[in-house]
């Protein structure tokens, strides 16, 4: 498989903390921002802080996934569809924003595809209101 960009979803309770720590602290360069996440420059990659909406604060604190690994492709259904035919179960969804496939490795760790298409356009319009 071939991916465009990878990154990092760091999914946080602490939200705004986070933000500033990566931005401030570390002086990462924002990429863009969107209701409840921040986008930042991480090496070659990227890490987007995210507010975790899905913590419903049932689940104990080492059952709540709290990283992603995310992989940005030109065709998220191919990719899914390909990794349903080998067995793995996938979460495809469509969004405003975009559309992404989430799955799981052997290993329980979180990982999705992500259309680049979008993510690359939210990056651009970040720019042009900048």
């Amino acid at each position: 498989m071939n991916f465009d960009r990878t990154g990092f979803i760091l999914y946080t309770l602490a939200y705004q903390e986070c933000v500033e720590f990566y931005r401030d602290t570390l002086e990462l360069t924002v990429m863009f921002t969107a209701q409840g996440l921040t986008c930042f420059e991480f090496g070659n990659a990227y890490l987007m802080v995210e507010f975790d909406d899905e913590f419903n604060g049932l689940q104990s604190e080492a059952e709540r996934i709290k990283t992603c690994l995310r992989m940005n492709v030109s065709n998220v259904k191919e990719l899914a569809d390909l990794l349903a035919n080998k067995g793995v179960a996938v979460d495809y969804q469509e969004h405003e924003w975009g559309t992404v496939a989430k799955f799981y490795d052997p290993d329980g760790n979180l990982c999705a595809f992500k259309d680049s298409e979008k993510f690359e356009k939210q990056i651009v319009d970040y720019k042009a209101i900048r």
